[in-house]
């Protein structure tokens, strides 16, 4: 509570759990309190602002009018609100090798691993981090690695880390090599012409041989603390999220006039294809500052010259086939519906490959400033799955993410396989996809569960696409400075 101020900055802050593929709904309610209760009821109320957190991250501060109960406008107070991700998203990146390592196999040379552990408050410790194992080498290199700095220290430099290295064996009775001690603030100090060179003490050797220095040397050529950016990093930051809907138009659907054409509309004037688009398109608006959504139809014979075509805008124009937000993708759909002609066959890639050139566009950009989220709702069997899965593979290399809602009854298998979940997707000519983009649902699954369970299924995997693309290409966020 903030007394006597018409400008107030409440200092209270909030912690919620985000989810991206959910509609979490926030009101914010001002009051003026002139009492000691806790009643709002007998407080004067002064505004308030319903929106999304989606909406708030989006935009990252959000400034809007008060509205009173009624929805009319509260004076000319507004309300701002400030969004900001409360995680360390700092990673280590290591390069680490060793030399002059104790021999502990009697027939060979040791096969040595390092472990890092961390303190914890009871003075145990936890392990953090295993390096693979190098086979028969006293004087390994691993290869580079990270770890997560909060998990290796807390985010703390100067907390103890404790390095244990040691000799596999098959059976798991690992023998040890040496350990030492050491933090983040001595580890950082590294670098490939100076290293961080730590001695390997085994303690029981120690105590048994007078003469003993070490069980060898571990020596630190890097220990970097880097940004890993987080998908509300790039979201936060400005990167635009471009939703884009393909509708399947084939025969195969039925007669839409017709109560078991896939494309009827019931009386309450929905179908399966309406409300996949609901559920995805309600979500995904956050995030697209304009929201205006590009909405496309194949496998139809549209007019005037009715032949087939595997992409035209819902809308009929070709120069400009935006919606106005979800509601204007359900209009075009509606308004199509009746004027075209259902036909044939069903081919996905010519609408992949559409998308993808504006993915490519965008992959241009030095900064991580648009990704791409295709939804396809089919009714059955891809018709050009060798063009298809090829379209998917050359797509995994672009800021895209595809997902496909099946409606209806039909065999799906051809879509599970396009879904990446049991194995890397490969072209005919066997290049495999560099990164998981296609995600598959039937929406029979969801028919009975909760509205929300669908987008839930579809939308989970796309914060971490598009993190994995923009980190792997090292691209920042559009409003974070330079390095």
């Amino acid at each position: 509570m903030v007394k006597n101020c018409l400008d107030p900055k409440f200092s209270k802050k909030f912690l919620i759990d985000y989810y991206f593929e959910q509609v979490q709904k926030l009101k914010f309610g001002v009051y003026d309190i002139d009492n000691e209760t806790f009643d709002l009821g007998d407080d004067d109320f002064l505004g308030e602002f319903e929106c999304t957190l989606g909406q708030i991250v989006s935009s990252k501060k959000l400034t809007r009018p008060l509205v009173l109960h009624n929805g009319k406008p509260a004076g000319k107070g507004t309300i701002t609100i400030f969004a900001e991700e409360v995680k360390d998203n700092r990673v280590v990146n290591f390069e680490v090798q060793a030399r002059k390592l104790d021999k502990k196999d009697f027939w060979g040379k040791s096969d040595p691993y390092l472990e890092f552990c961390k303190q914890t408050e009871d003075g145990k410790w936890q392990m953090v981090h295993r390096t693979e194992v190098i086979k028969r080498n006293l004087n390994p290199t691993w290869k580079p690695y990270k770890i997560p700095l909060q998990s290796l220290c807390n985010s703390d430099l100067q907390k103890p880390i404790k390095v244990t290295c040691y000799d596999y064996d098959n059976d798991g009775s690992h023998d040890l090599i040496g350990t030492f001690e050491t933090n983040m603030q001595m580890l950082q100090m590294a670098s490939q012409s100076s290293p961080a060179e730590f001695e390997c003490i085994n303690s029981k050797k120690k105590q048994k041989k007078r003469r003993y220095r070490n069980s060898g040397i571990v020596s630190f050529k890097l220990c970097q603390i880097v940004k890993e950016y987080s998908f509300l990093d790039y979201i936060m930051g400005g990167c635009q999220m471009n939703f884009i809907v393909g509708i399947d138009f084939t025969g195969s659907n039925g007669d839409p006039r017709k109560p078991d054409s896939l494309h009827y509309i019931s009386p309450n004037g929905f179908n399966e294809y309406l409300m996949a688009i609901w559920s995805v398109g309600m979500i995904i608006q956050d995030y697209d500052t304009d929201k205006l959504f590009p909405a496309f139809g194949f496998g139809a014979q549209i007019p005037p010259n009715w032949q087939v075509s595997h992409e035209f805008p819902l809308n009929f124009n070709s120069t400009n086939p935006f919606c106005a937000g979800v509601e204007g993708i359900i209009d075009a759909y509606r308004n199509c519906l009746p004027q075209v002609k259902l036909h044939g066959p069903t081919n996905f890639s010519p609408i992949i490959n559409h998308v993808a050139g504006f993915a490519a566009a965008a992959a241009q950009q030095p900064i991580a400033s648009q990704y791409f989220i295709l939804l396809i709702i089919t009714d059955g069997v891809i018709t050009d799955l060798d063009n298809t899965r090829q379209a998917i593979v050359n797509a995994s290399k672009l800021p895209m993410s595809i997902i496909i809602v099946g409606v209806g009854g039909a065999d799906f298998s051809a879509m599970e396989f396009l879904d990446g979940d049991d194995g890397v997707l490969k072209s005919p000519t066997g290049e495999a996809a560099i990164r998981d983009i296609v995600q598959f649902v039937p929406f029979r699954k969801f028919q009975n569960a909760a509205k929300e369970a669908l987008a839930q299924s579809v939308l989970a995997e796309v914060p971490q696409q598009v993190v994995c693309y923009f980190n792997t290409r090292k691209l920042r966020p559009p409003n974070e400075p330079n390095p």
